[in-house]
């Protein structure tokens, strides 16, 4: 099973809040303007993968807000490509009711985003959300920002600040988004320390050079299992991200230098990620608007082969 770990889908950049759309306006990302971020988009660029997690988005301090419930509508229509999660700012109001909600609503974890949310992440408000994720067995995935703002505080966002949460919360899944750039290393360290603690590839996915090195320190350290796979849609595409991953070793033709096996890149790629993180899915009766996947999925590089995955 192929799981994009990070995806989020909106209708207007304003849900970003006023100042990352107007940030956006200003560096002319195109892949973060495109002129359909909505499902239909989404569901396209997901078609060489098996379910994506959709994540919402909430920032009081920025204003931004993709709701609970535009997820739930999503997981309602879209049953077996779709696992919704809610995002959460613990320093909003009502922010422990919501995550009681969005269990009722079918959601299956909760992501913050602590540099976006003027949040330290062991604040005590934190630190109550994550006990009850820990108890209703929810996990928690930490969203950092591909968009650099201003107002986002940069020193909430480093990975080693999740130590203390990670200790006192041994059965609470965490994710530490985009290998935890620009502080990968920090990051290995803690994916060594914690067995409840994982990273996802985003950010990073779409940067040659830099998830080789990546890999290559998490083969080193012994915690290529703790990597899971994620494109951060609309960042990039999901098959761009494979692509990617699979031509990693193209840098090595020549040379003596290291490389991370074929295999271990596959593992990542095809990794359950739901299993790893106690995501209990029973995919649903197929819709008819959803797209049939079974084309795609003869884009999976044979593993023997040496071909990048082709693009479809």
């Amino acid at each position: 099973m192929t799981v994009d770990l990070n995806t989020r889908t909106w209708t207007s950049t304003t849900q970003l809040g006023e100042e990352a759309a107007n940030r956006l306006r200003l560096s002319q990302a195109d892949h973060w303007l495109r002129t359909d971020h909505g499902v239909d988009a989404l569901l396209s660029d997901m078609q060489c993968v098996d379910v994506a997690l959709v994540h919402g988005f909430r920032s009081a301090m920025l204003g931004a807000h993709i709701p609970s419930e535009h997820i739930a509508e999503l997981i309602s229509s879209h049953p077996n490509s779709i696992v919704g999660i809610a995002g959460i700012d613990p320093l909003a109001t009502g922010s422990q009711n919501e995550i009681h909600r969005i269990i009722e609503m079918g959601l299956s974890g909760i992501t913050i985003s602590p540099s976006m949310q003027g949040l330290h992440p062991t604040h005590s408000a934190a630190m109550r959300v994550y006990e009850t994720c820990e108890e209703r067995g929810l996990p928690v995935l930490v969203s950092r920002p591909e968009i650099p703002l201003a107002s986002s505080v940069m020193e909430f966002d480093r990975p080693g600040n999740w130590d203390e949460v990670a200790r006192n919360f041994p059965d609470l899944k965490i994710v530490i988004g985009g290998l935890g750039f620009p502080w990968i290393d920090e990051t290995m360290a803690l994916l060594q320390k914690h067995e409840n603690l994982f990273s996802d590839l985003s950010i990073v996915v779409s940067r040659p050079w830099q998830v080789r090195t990546a890999l290559l320190n998490a083969q080193a350290l012994g915690v290529l299992d703790k990597l899971l796979f994620a494109s951060g849609w609309p960042a990039t595409t999901p098959a761009h991200a494979i692509e990617t991953l699979y031509s990693l070793n193209t840098f090595n033709q020549g040379n003596a230098q290291p490389s991370v096996p074929r295999s271990e890149i596959r593992k990542i790629i095809e990794r359950d990620s739901l299993s790893v993180l106690g995501i209990d899915r029973t995919p649903g009766v197929a819709m008819p608007n959803e797209p049939d996947t079974s084309k795609f999925k003869s884009v999976r590089a044979d593993e023997e082969s040496n071909q990048a995955l082709p693009i479809d």
